[in-house]
């Protein structure tokens, strides 16, 4: 048992690893050779592991669980962290492509590209930094006048519109939900009643206003 323990967290920590050093874009979105190379290296790693009964597999579980939660207290520390996390890589600064931590991060140009459009900011130029992540993900800050104009930017005080909260969802009554907006289902079927609908079978979506309490009703025809 002890052997089985100890080449388990082997080789917990040696994939984890492994993947580390693959590079974050591996995390980032996965293209064939990624999801096939993730695939191998799992396929690989539990070759060596023979899992014999239910006792096994029932130590393997909670031996995987304690190593993870472990490793999650290890990353708090600020000293370890970069090595167990990782650290964000600027990709684009002041307009301009960071070609060599581009090439260090092992993500390509046209996947920045790709995601710099899917931003909506398709002209490298008008980005002031492109950060990415230690979990893969692509942070883009366009530059100050390219931001999108806010009532905040013109001093306009806004109101809360209210959120909808649904209270039939394929024709079943969300008690729950009506309770979050101190309503009884009597008072939802007298609204539903009021906006000439008798059957609540027959109601695909509706929602109710937390603000005005106004129905939002869709039979999905």
């Amino acid at each position: 048992m002890l052997i089985f323990i100890a080449k388990l967290v082997f080789l917990f920590i040696f994939l984890v690893i492994i993947i580390r050093f693959l590079g974050k874009s591996v995390l980032a979105q996965l293209t064939p050779h990624d999801f096939m190379t993730i695939v191998f290296l799992s396929y690989l790693s539990f070759q060596p592991l023979k899992v014999d009964g239910m006792m096994e597999t029932i130590v393997g579980i909670i031996v995987i669980s304690i190593v993870h939660v472990l490793i999650s207290k290890l990353s708090l520390l600020q000293w370890l962290n970069k090595f167990i996390i990782g650290q964000p890589t600027i990709l684009i600064k002041h307009g301009k492509i960071i070609k060599s931590n581009l090439k260090s991060s092992r993500y390509s140009l046209n996947e920045l590209l790709s995601a710099i459009r899917a931003s909506g900011h398709p002209y490298i130029q008008d980005i002031e930094y492109a950060i990415l992540e230690p979990n893969g993900q692509l942070s883009i800050l366009p530059k100050p006048d390219m931001v999108a104009i806010t009532p905040k930017h013109l001093n306009i005080k806004t109101e809360y519109e209210g959120l909808p909260i649904a209270v039939v969802i394929e024709g079943k009554i969300k008690h729950k939900n009506l309770n979050l907006i101190n309503k009884t289902e009597q008072w939802l079927i007298k609204e539903l009643k009021s906006k000439g609908f008798y059957n609540i079978d027959y109601i695909f979506y509706a929602a109710v206003n937390d603000t005005d309490y106004s129905l939002i009703i869709d039979t999905g025809e």
